[in-house]
């Protein structure tokens, strides 16, 4: 289904994105697990649904849910931004609700993962929530385009109804580049005053995610969100690991550690070749061949097994390390000899009563 409809880059998008996100109000990745045919994503099971499904069978929310919902909303994005991810698709049905009635944003698909003042070019998003700028053919700031979002989610939330909207593409288009709406009658001054604000057409112009928090009317019962504190142990970080880039042999003598008896998948993910997503995505090298097998032996005999093997085939055997060595024909001492390949082997340690062992010959 992946290479089928073309999904690679946002899988790999909406992976690498929700693995860096740990926040209260943001749908959390528990584990991803790969095969050379599936790609298997254990999320945080949210109860309540979509907020779609909520307003559905209301009118509208009273102001107190519609405020706290707002403000778990913004206490996401702030998130998000400050973490350089911009979400570029934020309505009702990526905004699900856990059986608290506590707001999780969802789906990073259409996110973006950018540098502080990185000017995004990518059109996206849905017709009635997306900002006037990426409607134009020019760069836009993917931080004032999430806060327009926000603003539509929040009238929609007091309203019951879209501020924009039309079955004529166009004509929809044409009241979001204006600013075209109009508040229901049971509005309130300060919540007409903040989604003026919001909805201001010129992205300069409208209020940031900072001056929203410091508004007064939002502050009203306001509780901050905290971030979850990142589990040392859980190797979730994508400076340390890749499932997406391919596995590269290390020459670098590393340090011995002791083993743990839980990896969890990313770790999988990045020391396997079956379990390495570019798999799914990239052309397999032909000079580079790759052989894997387990062995019931601890790692001294396994060690010895392959040096065995080695010598009965006339090759030497150069140690890396205690896991690590390489293999090459010996030399002789005639000008015309040459090698024409080269082998590595490493042992690599999944559990304490178990070990595998990782293969890589390198044809030359």
């Amino acid at each position: 289904m992946v290479l089928k409809n073309n999904l690679k880059h946002k899988v790999q998008s909406e992976i690498r994105t929700m693995r860096l996100l740990h926040h209260p109000n943001i749908v959390r990745v528990q584990e991803v697990i790969a095969t050379k045919t599936k790609i298997y994503i254990v999320m945080e099971y949210v109860s309540g649904g979509q907020l779609l499904d909520k307003m559905s069978y209301v009118d509208r929310l009273n102001e107190c849910d519609a405020r706290k919902l707002f403000q778990q909303l913004v206490d996401a994005i702030d998130y998000c931004h400050n973490k350089g991810v911009f979400h570029r698709d934020l309505k009702p049905e990526n905004l699900l609700l856990d059986n608290q009635g506590n707001l999780k944003v969802s789906d990073f698909g259409l996110s973006s993962l950018s540098k502080p003042n990185d000017v995004l070019h990518t059109r996206c998003g849905s017709p009635s929530y997306v900002a006037p700028e990426l409607l134009m053919s020019k760069g836009y700031d993917g931080a004032a385009a999430d806060v327009w979002s926000c603003g539509v989610v929040l009238f929609e939330l007091l309203a019951g109804y879209l501020p924009f909207n039309d079955q004529n593409l166009m004509s929809l288009y044409h009241k979001i580049c204006r600013a075209e709406y109009v508040c229901p009658p049971w509005f309130t001054q300060r919540q007409k005053k903040l989604i003026t604000k919001i909805l201001q057409p010129r992205p300069e112009k409208r209020i940031n995610i900072s001056d929203i928090i410091e508004n007064e009317w939002f502050q009203i019962d306001y509780k901050p969100s905290r971030a979850y504190e990142i589990d040392p142990t859980t190797n979730l970080d994508d400076n340390k690991s890749d499932a997406f880039d391919p596995i590269e042999e290390k020459t670098t003598k590393s340090t011995i550690t002791k083993s743990s008896s839980f990896i969890n998948a990313f770790q999988l993910i990045a020391m396997f070749q079956d379990l390495d997503l570019s798999a799914l995505f990239e052309e397999q090298d032909h000079k580079k061949q790759m052989t894997m097998f387990g062995s019931q032996h601890t790692i001294s005999e396994t060690v010895e097994k392959i040096e065995a093997a080695a010598t009965d085939v006339r090759l030497s055997v150069e140690k890396m390390n205690n896991f690590k060595m390489k293999m090459h024909p010996k030399q002789t001492m005639t000008r015309s000899s040459r090698s024409y390949f080269d082998l590595s082997a490493e042992v690599i340690i999944l559990i304490l009563s178990s070990h595998t062992l990782r293969f890589f010959p390198f044809l030359y």
